[in-house]
């Protein structure tokens, strides 16, 4: 019996961290036990966490499974995005090129800056008052 290889990465953004494993499958895209439609409820971030799959034509050719962990919903999806590029190379390091052009390979570093003391916020003041 052929043993199925599983390729494995984690993808991270902002407080999220998404571990990632591709089987050799149809495409379905599992999301901590739930289909990734009914875990990202917008339009917008199921969108997103596909491009990888369909720039370099592998949609249809292997299962996504991941356990995603803290951060809120559009961190955990750059975070999948991130995870499932870096597990693509993995499969075929000449998907480089494609998943780089399009910054799917960079990690967003942007995070949340913070607070400040004698501030409300990071950034927002308490009002001036003259008198």
């Amino acid at each position: 019996m052929a043993e199925k290889v599983n390729y494995y990465a984690t993808g991270r953004r902002k407080n999220s961290t998404a571990k990632v494993r591709l089987i050799p499958g149809e495409g379905k895209i599992l999301v901590n036990q739930k289909d990734f439609k009914e875990y990202f409820n917008r339009e917008a971030l199921t969108t997103m966490i596909v491009e990888p799959l369909k720039l370099t034509n592998t949609d249809s050719a292997y299962d996504v499974v991941a356990q995603l962990l803290g951060g809120g919903i559009t961190g955990q999806a750059g975070a999948l995005r991130h995870g499932i590029s870096r597990a693509l190379l993995e499969i075929n390091e000449e998907y480089r090129d494609i998943l780089k052009r399009e910054g799917f390979l960079t990690r967003d570093s942007r995070m949340k800056e913070r607070k400040k003391y004698g501030l409300k916020k990071a950034r927002k003041r308490p009002q001036f008052s003259k008198r």
